[in-house]
C-alpha cells in the first residue's frame, strides 16, 4: 500500500468535520424540548436526611429536557434528562407506558437520566417512601409526582413535534473538579477528598445541528455528584449552571446533562454557591472545547438493547436483629429497622432486585451504556477499558439512569466497606433493601452489560 492510499483509507475510516462544516445528515432526525419542573411554592427537598424544613426559595429553575433521535429507518431513541435527585423506577415505568400507548415504543427506545442535584424536591413514588409523612407533606409529595409525570410526557411530545432533519456529531473533552470521595483511614473509608482515588474526567459531547447547521441541542456528561450545595434553595448545582451557561452562549440551543458513574465522586472544593457556579463554568468550558474540536460525524443507524440484571443481596438480618436495631439511639438506624420489620410483615425482605441496564449504538461512532442506581466510577472505567477499540466507537457510560434505587458498588468498593458499599441503604425509601449487595454484584451487572452490548452489535 502506497503512503497516499494509506492516508485516504485512514481518512475514510474516521469521518471528521470542523465546527460549521457541512456534516452529512445521513438520514437523521432530531427534536428537542425543555419544560420547567421547579415546584410551585415551598417543597421538602431531597438529598440530605438532616433537612428539617421545606425549601425557602428558588436560586435556579429545574428542568426536564427531552431529545428525540430517529435514524433513516425510523428507529427512535428518546433521551430524557432531569434536574432531580433520582429517577425512581415507578416514574420510568409511567413514562415508558405512556410512550408505548401513544407511539408504540418499547423500553429500549427510552433512556431517563437524572443530574442527582441535592437541591431539588423530594420524589416519593411508592408507599414505603410515603410512610410516616404528615398528611400535608404526603399530599404535596403525591401532587408533585403527578405534575412531574405530566410535564415529562408533555416535553417528550413537544420534542416529537420538533422532529426534523438533523446532523449529529461527537467529540469529548475533560474537566478535573471531580475527585474520589472515599478516603482510606485507620477506622475505615471516610467521605472525604481522596486525590489518589479513581476518577473519570471525560466529558462526552453529542452535537445536534438543525438542517440549516444551527446548533439545536448539546448532550454532555460528567461523573460527579451534584453536591456542591446543601442550602434550602432550589438549584441544579454545577450541572444546572453548566446547562445554563451553554444555553446562554448558544442561543436557541437546549443543553442536556447526563450524569455519569459518579457514585463515589464529589465536586471539590464545595459548599458555596460561588463554587457551584465555578464548577458549572468549568464544565461548560470543557463542553465548548469539545464543540470547537474537529468532530466525528455520526453516520449509520440506531441499535438499541434493554434488559435487567438481577442483583442479589447478601444474607438479610434476622427479625431478632432488626428488633434490636429498632432500639438504637441512632434515629436513622431505628427508622431503617422499622421499615424492614414492616417489609417482613408484608411478605418478606428482598433477596434480589431487577436493575435496568441499557446499551445503544448511536451510529457507528458512539457506544452508549446506561447503568442503574448510583454506580461507582469503577464501572465506567471498566466498561470503557473492555470495549474501547482502535477506530471503533467511543464509549459513553452514564450512571443514574432509569431506576436510581441504591448505590451500586463494584466488588472493590463492596469489600472496602463504607457508605457506598452498603451504609447508605438505611436512607433509601423508594425501595426498602436489606443490603448490602452480595459479592457477585459486579459480575452480574457486567455480564448483563456485555450481553446487551453484543445485542447492539448484531446485524
Amino acid at each position: 500500500m502506497t503512503l497516499r492510499l494509506f492516508v485516504v483509507v485512514a481518512v475514510l475510516g474516521f469521518v471528521c468535520v470542523t465546527p460549521g462544516e457541512d456534516a452529512r445528515a445521513d438520514g437523521w432526525k432530531a427534536g428537542v424540548a425543555s419544560v420547567r419542573i421547579t415546584p410551585d411554592g415551598p417543597a421538602w427537598m431531597a438529598g440530605y436526611a438532616a433537612r428539617d424544613k421545606p425549601s425557602e426559595g428558588i436560586e435556579q429553575d429545574l428542568f426536564a429536557k427531552s431529545l428525540v433521535l430517529q435514524d433513516a429507518a425510523g428507529e427512535t431513541l428518546v433521551v430524557v434528562t432531569l434536574d432531580l435527585i433520582s429517577v425512581p423506577g415507578p416514574l420510568r415505568k409511567f413514562v415508558e407506558q405512556q410512550l408505548a400507548e401513544s407511539r408504540g415504543l418499547k423500553p429500549r427506545n427510552l433512556v431517563m437520566n437524572c443530574s442527582h442535584t441535592h437541591c431539588g424536591p423530594e420524589i416519593r413514588t411508592t408507599g414505603t417512601a410515603l410512610d410516616g409523612l404528615d398528611p400535608e407533606r404526603r399530599e404535596k409529595a403525591i401532587a408533585y409526582v403527578q405534575t412531574l409525570q405530566q410535564r415529562i410526557v408533555a416535553g417528550i411530545d413537544a420534542a416529537f413535534e420538533d422532529l426534523a432533519p438533523a446532523r449529529l456529531a461527537y467529540q469529548k473533552a475533560r474537566a478535573a473538579f471531580a475527585m474520589n470521595r472515599r478516603l482510606p483511614t485507620d477506622s475505615g473509608y471516610r467521605n472525604s477528598p481522596n486525590p489518589d482515588g479513581r476518577v473519570d474526567h471525560d466529558v462526552p459531547v453529542l452535537r445536534v445541528e438543525a438542517g440549516d447547521r444551527e446548533l439545536k441541542a448539546i448532550v454532555f456528561g460528567y461523573a460527579c455528584h451534584n453536591t456542591t450545595l446543601g442550602f434550602y434553595q432550589m438549584c441544579g448545582d454545577y450541572a444546572g449552571y453548566a446547562q445554563e451557561y451553554l444555553e446562554e452562549a448558544h442561543p436557541g440551543t437546549v443543553a442536556l446533562f447526563m450524569m455519569g458513574c459518579g457514585g463515589d465522586q464529589n465536586p471539590y472544593p464545595r459548599r458555596t454557591l460561588k463554587l457551584a457556579k465555578q464548577h458549572g463554568r468549568t464544565l461548560a468550558t470543557a463542553v465548548d472545547a469539545a464543540l470547537d474540536t474537529p468532530q466525528r460525524a455520526i453516520t449509520g443507524s440506531l441499535k438499541l438493547a434493554f434488559g435487567t440484571a438481577d442483583l442479589e443481596y447478601a444474607d438479610a438480618p434476622t427479625k431478632a436483629e432488626l428488633v434490636e436495631l429498632a432500639k438504637s439511639s441512632n434515629r436513622y438506624d431505628q427508622r431503617y429497622a422499622e421499615r424492614l420489620l414492616k417489609e417482613l410483615e408484608r411478605g418478606g425482605l428482598l433477596t434480589s432486585y431487577p436493575a435496568p441496564v441499557q446499551a445503544a449504538r448511536i451510529g457507528d461512532q458512539i457506544l452508549f451504556v446506561a447503568l442503574p442506581g448510583e454506580t461507582v466510577v469503577d464501572y465506567s472505567l471498566r466498561i470503557k477499558n473492555e470495549n474501547r477499540k482502535s477506530n471503533g466507537p467511543d464509549v459513553w457510560v452514564a450512571g443514574y439512569s432509569n431506576d436510581v434505587f441504591a448505590y451500586i458498588p463494584s466488588l472493590r468498593v463492596l469489600l472496602e466497606g463504607g457508605y457506598e458499599a452498603g451504609g447508605a441503604m438505611r436512607y433509601m425509601t423508594t425501595v426498602v433493601q436489606p443490603g448490602p449487595f452480595a459479592p457477585n454484584v459486579e459480575d452480574i451487572l457486567m455480564q448483563r452489560v456485555s450481553e446487551l452490548i453484543a445485542e447492539t452489535s448484531a446485524d
